[in-house]
């Protein structure tokens, strides 16, 4: 997003817009910081099984952005930089304010879906600094990505890129949904918290390597329960069914009707 906002306005000669934009950038990073750190002090406050409810039905929450997220992008893959500079244009006719609005808008919505679901994360992960730093790895990774973007060393297929992506966060979102719903056990809200659908804790152990990358990518339990499979395997069977279904192209315009 921040890559073709100012791409845009170097290349149309309007730099001194882009102080506009950078003030909308920082605002959306800061209301997404708050936003972490609310839903962090508001756990904190709680007790244990409203701390399993809480984290249980904010990871549902994730799950739905990610989810909505996924199809947005598939959706808006090849129109996505000719609309965001459709709006900026607008923006800076509308005057300064605008152009902070717009962008704050533009970055702050994925702001606010990935400060929910790197909470979820988080918490799924457990009371260990690895979240954090794969989140500040991910985000250093984003940054340098979108600097060689906007200098033209790196060419994307944007409809391609969003494809893999979109499916790589699919089964992510299913281990958190599932690890959702064990929260939700954990408060007794759902039940069969002790029915297993398998246990291969000796085979794949918490601690190791493998297991906590499983972990921390997937959200793979070794002791996954019944109602944790289950949500899991139909989450991907339909969510993956949908997403790669081929998308409707456009209805032609009806021709218009010649008068007798």
């Amino acid at each position: 997003m921040v890559s073709i906002l100012v791409a845009f306005l170097v290349r149309t000669g309007r730099r001194s817009e882009l102080p506009k934009v950078w003030l909308g950038v920082a605002v959306a990073v800061v209301v997404s910081g708050g936003v972490t750190l609310a839903l962090t002090l508001t756990q904190q406050a709680l007790t244990f099984e409203a701390q399993e409810a809480f984290g249980g039905g904010l990871s549902i929450v994730a799950v739905g952005f990610v989810t909505w997220m996924i199809f947005w992008m598939r959706r808006a893959a090849r129109s996505i930089s000719a609309d965001l500079r459709g709006r900026l244009e607008d923006a800076i006719r509308m005057g300064p304010a605008a152009v902070v609005v717009m962008a704050a808008l533009a970055v702050g919505r994925e702001g606010l879906e990935t400060a929910v679901f790197f909470f979820a994360a988080a918490q799924a992960a457990g009371e260990t600094t690895e979240p954090l730093i794969g989140f500040l790895l991910g985000i250093a990774v984003a940054i340098v990505l979108a600097y060689l973007i906007y200098r033209g060393a790196v060419t994307l297929n944007m409809a391609r890129f969003f494809t893999v992506t979109g499916i790589l966060l699919i089964f992510v979102a299913a281990g958190i949904l599932a690890y959702g719903v064990h929260d939700l056990q954990e408060a007794a809200i759902l039940p069969g918290l002790t029915t297993l659908a398998f246990d291969v804790s000796a085979a794949v152990p918490p601690d190791s390597w493998y297991g906590t990358l499983l972990k921390g990518v997937f959200n793979f339990s070794p002791q996954t329960t019944v109602l944790e499979a289950i949500v899991w395997v139909a989450y991907v069977a339909v969510v993956l069914t949908l997403f790669l279904l081929p998308q409707r192209s456009a209805r032609p315009a009806a021709a218009a009707t010649t008068p007798s």
